[in-house]
């Protein structure tokens, strides 16, 4: 987490999380364009509750997090915490909602994705850039100590030596920097990020859904759950309709859904 460049007191009243959903696809917009989208502490706290209504709605599929205008997120605006508010525990706290969000997540950045705007970026299942796009992780220019969880899954992007060179250094990184490092899973033309993500976002929801649940939680390194996926796919008919649909040669219509996947 790290404070936005140029950062002035007032947060004004434009800067919100919004969010709509379309087509399964649910979009979660930073929106603070006075501050490079940086996120005020109203931002943080209010984004585990908004997640947590997305991962309930069975419309949802997917879900896409990007910053309003051409910024994705310069940071967090510290200007705008309380004088008893932890900064980084609220930036974990949204950072961790975001991570363990059910379903895919896809940030879709362009320009600044710096601080706290890399550390959401991370907590995302995939990532993708525009081209022009900036990466970093800043902390080392005010002397905070990054949160361990943050470091973990930044070194499980992008290794510990490109970990080590973005968090000693807090220099950014261009897009195709970040591409080549792990960070980025693709880096697209200037002007083709909405259509591509849009594409690719439209794949991900025609796709079997509990695929990608029981996927989700063996990539994030969950390990005790083999039995309780076998049961979902026994018990549930997306294997059958996929082997019909391929021999039919048509488009499979994939029925399980994310309810009660919480537990085994």
């Amino acid at each position: 987490m790290d404070a936005a460049p140029e950062a002035a007191r007032d947060t004004g009243p434009e800067a919100a999380l919004r969010h709509t959903v379309a087509d399964g696809v649910a979009t979660v917009v930073i929106a603070h364009p006075a501050k490079r989208n940086a996120m005020t502490a109203a931002m943080w706290r209010a984004l585990p509750d908004l997640l947590a209504g997305l991962a309930a709605d069975p419309a949802v599929r997917v879900l896409v997090l990007t910053g309003a205008g051409p910024t994705f997120c310069a940071g967090a605006d510290i200007s705008s915490l309380r004088g008893d508010e932890d900064p980084q525990a609220l930036s974990v706290a949204a950072e961790e909602a975001l991570a363990a969000f059910p379903k895919p997540t896809l940030a879709a950045i362009r320009g600044f994705c710096v601080g706290g705007g890399s550390q959401l970026a991370a907590a995302c299942d995939l990532r993708f850039a525009e081209e022009g796009a900036s990466f970093g992780v800043t902390p080392a220019r005010l002397g905070i100590v990054y949160p361990s969880s943050s470091t973990r899954r930044l070194v499980a992007l992008v290794g510990p030596a490109t970990a080590k060179y973005l968090l000693f250094s807090a220099e950014l990184i261009d897009a195709d920097h970040a591409l080549r490092a792990g960070f980025l899973n693709e880096l697209v033309p200037a002007g083709q990020l909405d259509k591509r993500v849009a594409d690719f976002t439209r794949v991900l929801a025609s796709r079997s859904r509990l695929t990608q649940a029981a996927a989700k939680e063996f990539a994030d390194g969950r390990t005790d759950r083999d039995g309780y996926w076998a049961r979902q796919a026994a018990a549930g008919g997306d294997t059958a309709e996929g082997v019909a649909a391929f021999l039919e040669r048509r488009t499979p219509s994939f029925s399980w859904n994310w309810t009660g996947t919480s537990g085994d």
